[in-house]
């Protein structure tokens, strides 16, 4: 019967069925059926936030009651709140301290752990393993190494005849303290150079050593000329991750950013406004301005990536 009613239609309706799901449209539908669930997990826990900092940003909200719209008044109120200058300026120096000994640190560790020498694997399974820990229990490994009683850092310090400085007490050592633990983890950088490394022909230095250059002049003319976009890559990730510091200090400092908010960075900062002093409103407002500046410090960099990055297959 089936065939019979599809003998029975027009030739032209016939062809338009049969076009209609074509291996092609099915395997399309098949991959938007995949990609849902992501794109429901974008929209409810990404985008669906995100919208609604923006609106709460021109609203006084605390969690309990209603939210009222107060337009740019939170924004206005930014320029003239001092701990807002007190975190922005903590979070700016630790990016300039921590991204150049970062990726300088990681570099060298790259093009030690690059060299064909048995072994080698483990050695960069080491390196690695802190970033693997996570930030929240790596903080709480370096509170006990900074500890000033029994800590094991201010130990080796005192047997070498150096000082013991209070380092999670002391205002002047706390935020030193927060950027060595943080150029500690270096595991994911390391790879990356590693990778980086790994895709320069050898043939090249194989070239240079027969025209007889020496270490330092292939480093200079060969690894980070083409090593560029590697460079530029961990560059803008480690300047991102940085302004984000968050848990670390968090665990730290005991969630207070001291001593005298001294480790207050810009996350904890608008962590404490939302959700210890409940000014939503507020908060929402701290965290587009911070949105806002990092995308634009990000533009810039990329800007100048003309100047200093090579890409092979780049024609000029």
């Amino acid at each position: 019967m089936a065939s019979k009613a599809r003998a029975e239609k027009p030739v032209g309706a016939q062809m338009r069925e049969r076009r209609r799901w074509t291996p092609r449209k099915r395997e399309a539908l098949e991959g938007y059926l995949f990609i849902l669930p992501w794109f429901i997990g974008f929209l409810v826990f990404t985008a669906g936030p995100l919208l609604s900092s923006f609106y709460l940003s021109f609203t006084e909200w605390g969690f309990v009651d209603t939210p009222v719209w107060v337009g740019f008044d939170n924004y206005r109120q930014i320029p003239d709140d001092p701990i807002f200058e007190i975190a922005l300026r903590n979070t700016v120096t630790f990016t300039v301290a921590t991204v150049p000994l970062i990726m300088v640190v990681s570099l060298c560790l790259a093009l030690l752990m690059s060299r064909d020498l048995h072994g080698m694997h483990v050695f960069r399974t080491i390196f690695y393993i802190p970033a693997v820990i996570g930030g929240v229990a790596m903080a709480l490994i370096w509170s006990w190494v900074f500890n000033p009683d029994y800590g094991i850092l201010n130990y080796i310090l005192d047997q070498l005849g150096l000082g013991t400085p209070n380092w999670l007490g002391s205002q002047e050592w706390a935020m030193r303290a927060v950027i060595l633990l943080s150029v500690w983890n270096v595991g994911f950088p390391m790879i990356v150079f590693i990778a980086g490394l790994e895709n320069i022909p050898k043939d090249l230095y194989e070239a240079a050593t027969l025209d007889g250059a020496g270490r330092w002049q292939k480093l200079r003319s060969i690894t980070l000329p083409l090593l560029s976009p590697t460079i530029f890559f961990v560059l803008v990730t480690s300047i991102i991750s940085s302004f984000q510091i968050f848990d670390v200090v968090y665990v730290i400092s005991g969630g207070d950013g001291g001593p005298l908010r001294s480790t207050l960075v810009y996350l904890l900062y608008y962590y404490q406004t939302a959700f210890s002093y409940f000014d939503v409103g507020y908060a929402s407002a701290l965290i587009w301005v911070f949105f806002v500046a990092l995308l634009a410090l990000t533009l810039i960099v990329f800007t100048t990536q003309r100047l200093w990055v090579y890409y092979e297959t780049e024609v000029k």
